[in-house]
């Protein structure tokens, strides 16, 4: 062997020692399929792996996608003589065969798979230098309207073929504000929270933004990039409320009809309706275009118009902006007639009424709307009975429905009452209203009083109130039973308080004259009282009321003697149970009617524990109080004319005494006949229950225990069990004078006398 072939062969197995590797990371072996994996954009002349033959084979032969770059040698040396580059071929398919020395093939082929790995040779490019796309105000920000892509031809499973987008450039920007965002991943734009309520296309109509993606994922300070423009033009707001619709009442059109329309910004939302009141049937519905219908013909008189909302969600069901108002309103054809107020209209007039005087309204209604051509009614006469004097004897305004008298005026004694027959109609309709004409007589005549007075009458102050102390009586010549002859009293002097008042008997006229309120000497002992009597109804022009129907009457209240009163019906007052002896508790006061002198004196008093001032009411203690025998103590008050009848009133006292701690502790009951057998099996135990007879607390009396003496500590112990809600004392005596400890004790059986 030359040394030019040892070099060449030193050379080889070297490169075999650093780059050859099979899957079980050998370097060489037995012929048999394997796959190797090999990076992109090596030097040429790399080993890949030597394989190894038995007799008779004594070469080998490489078939397959070669591409004229993978070779091997005599001796089973597998190699490539050029870089290899993924984005061509990322696997190539090899077989190598085992050739005796007559090219038979002795083993094999068996396949060879050459896996080539992929490194960053390769830019990121966008697929358009430029990119244009539109959205609309108000879109729902984080939702894609357009992408921007670019292609990478390294390993998408890898770091190498991974992009990154992002946005480098916003113009313009508004205060600093970016209002578009980008999916680092896909490209995908979208509007930032404030570009979704900020974006105005008055204000700004376009947008550029300069986007650049990045591969390695864009972490690589070394990763190849590339950029493109966006420009983005800013549409209007398309989810707006359309305008008030009208739909005409009644319709014979064949429904669901088709009567506005709402759009969301972008397709595929999910649109449906909201009533805003609840009602029986709901007569419109929205399909996913956005379309809106009425269901059914709609009755303006049964509702004349509607309001509901619109609402915009996306596929997840959430809601995409606010919700648009719809409203609705039912325009009206006349399809209703003219309805009379009642079956009869009675009017009055009275007999000297002058001609033209208005006698009264006729007031027709119409369901159709309300000034429209649909609802303007017109009244025309077509039928006056009696005709006698003549007819005409009433005109109505045509548009008004009012009733004048005209011609004449009438007369009562030739005809009473009147029946008028009125035609009511709209454009379409018409209907006949009764009118009943009533002639009534005139109030020409005043009330006029029997006698002008009603002499003197003499009462005590205490004559009870609602009787009746006079009758007085008027009378009128007017019709009976009208409001021209119906008389009313009223007193006009005399009773500025308004104790007296005087109900009428509208069959008679008679007055009679009540006591409403208590007469009060004190205040007025003569009331000269003035009468007046007068009608409901006004009277004629050129009659007025003179003193005939007026009328006088004198009442003189005489004194009655009262019992005192008092203030109040139940005085109180509180004070601590340990006050000294002739302390001041409380006062009362009264007064007498009369103004006479009062005496104040107790009853009642059973404990002795207080006595009053007789003149001034001013109540003292004089003897020591017990809050433990009466926390609240009652007495009455006795207050009494000093002279006169002597006429007395009670009124009670109630004294609060609060508490203080003047009371020892004590035993709730006799313990008496117990004992313990000695000496003790076992520790023995009893409960003593203490209490208190002072105001206990929310939480108890609170107590200390102790034994007597010192010498009964060395057998007895006292233990506190409950000194907050009870006062009880466990005693046990201990075992054996002390040798077994008690609180080694168990006393199950032990517990609380009560709760």
């Amino acid at each position: 062997m030359t040394v030019q072939a040892q070099l060449h062969c030193l050379c080889l197995f070297t490169l075999y020692l650093t780059t050859g590797y099979g899957q079980d990371g050998r370097f060489s072996g037995p012929l048999k399929p394997m796959t190797f994996s090999i990076f992109e954009g090596q030097e040429p002349s790399q080993i890949i792996f030597q394989f190894k033959a038995n007799p008779p084979a004594v070469t080998f032969e490489l078939t397959g996608e070669t591409d004229g770059i993978f070779h091997i040698q005599q001796d089973g040396l597998l190699y490539h003589n050029r870089a290899l580059d993924r984005e061509t071929r990322a696997v190539h398919k090899l077989q190598v065969s085992a050739l005796d020395a007559h090219k038979a093939i002795v083993e094999g082929p068996v396949p060879i798979t050459i896996i080539v790995k992929d490194i960053n040779d390769n830019q990121p490019t966008f697929l358009q230098p430029k990119y244009e796309g539109s959205v609309r105000q108000n879109s729902r920000p984080g939702k894609p309207f357009m992408y921007v892509n670019a292609t990478d031809l390294d390993d998408p499973a890898t770091p190498n073929g991974q992009l990154f987008y992002q946005i480098v450039i916003q113009l313009p920007q508004v205060n600093d504000v970016m209002y578009f965002q980008i999916n680092n991943k896909t490209g995908a734009i979208s509007l930032t929270p404030q570009g979704s309520w900020e974006l105005d296309p008055v204000k700004n109509p376009s947008y550029t933004l300069m986007v650049s993606v990045k591969d390695m994922g864009g972490q690589n300070e070394n990763s190849f990039s590339d950029s493109t423009s966006v420009d983005i033009t800013v549409k209007e707001n398309i989810w707006k409320a359309p305008a008030p619709v009208e739909i005409v009442e009644n319709s014979t059109d064949p429904h669901p009809i088709k009567i506005t329309q709402v759009r969301w910004n972008e397709p595929g939302a999910q649109y449906s309706l909201v009533e805003k009141e609840k009602l029986p049937r709901f007569p419109f519905s929205i399909d996913q275009e956005g379309d809106i219908y009425v269901n059914q013909p709609l009755d303006r008189e049964e509702k004349d118009s509607y309001v509901f909302y619109v609402d915009a969600k996306d596929e997840l069901g959430k809601p995409l902006a606010l919700p648009l108002q719809i409203h609705v309103k039912v325009k009206d054809i006349n399809d209703n007639p003219p309805t009379c107020p009642s079956t009869v209209t009675v009017f009055e007039v009275q007999e000297n009424e002058k001609i033209g005087n208005k006698i009264g309204i006729l007031t027709a209604h119409d369901m159709d709307e309300m000034n429209t051509i649909n609802s303007i009614l017109e009244y025309r006469i077509v039928d006056q009975t009696p005709k006698s004097p003549r007819e005409g004897l009433f005109l109505v305004d045509r548009l008004s429905g009012a009733f004048q008298l005209a011609k004449q005026s009438l007369k009562k004694q030739d005809t009473p009452q009147y029946h008028l027959t009125v035609e009511v109609s709209d454009k379409d309709f018409k209907t006949l209203c009764h009118v009943q004409i009533n002639v009534i007589d005139i109030n020409d005549q005043i009330p006029i009083f029997e006698k002008s007075d009603y002499g003197n009458l003499t009462l005590a102050e205490d004559a009870v109130v609602g009787s009746t102390i006079l009758t007085i009586q008027a009378t009128d010549a007017d019709e009976p039973f009208t409001g021209s002859s119906k008389i009313l009293y009223h007193i006009t002097q005399g009773d500025s308080e308004g104790r007296l008042g005087i109900d009428t008997d509208p069959q008679t006229n008679a007055g009679y004259v009540v006591i409403k309120k208590p007469l009060d000497f004190e205040t007025a002992a003569i009331h000269h009282i003035v009468f007046q009597a007068e009608n409901p109804e006004p009277l004629v022009d050129g009659v007025k009321y003179n003193a005939s129907s007026f009328a006088t009457f004198n009442l003189f209240v005489t004194d009655v003697n009262e019992a005192p009163q008092f203030s109040q019906q139940v005085f109180q007052a509180k004070v601590s149970e340990d006050v000294a002896i002739g302390t001041k508790v409380g006062n009362v006061t009264a007064k007498d009617p009369e103004g006479l002198d009062i005496s104040y004196s107790l009853r009642g008093d059973t404990r002795g524990w207080l006595k009053i001032d007789p003149v001034t009411g001013e109540i003292f203690s004089i003897a020591p109080l017990d809050r433990e025998a009466e926390s609240l103590y009652r007495v009455q008050v006795v207050a009494t004319e000093v002279g006169g009848s002597s006429l007395s009133s009670t009124a009670g006292f109630h004294l609060a005494l609060s508490d203080v701690n003047d009371n020892a502790p004590r035993l709730v009951k006799e313990y008496t006949g117990l004992f313990f057998c000695h000496p003790l099996g076992e520790p023995r135990s009893l409960i003593f229950e203490a209490t208190d007879d002072d105001q206990q607390s929310f939480r108890g009396p609170h107590f200390t225990f102790s034994l007597g003496s010192n010498s009964l500590q060395n057998d007895w112990e006292v233990s506190k069990i409950n000194g907050i809600i009870l006062a009880v004392v466990f005693i046990k005596m201990k075992k054996n004078k002390g040798r077994d400890n008690v609180e080694n004790a168990q006393a199950p059986e032990v517990k609380p006398l009560r709760n």
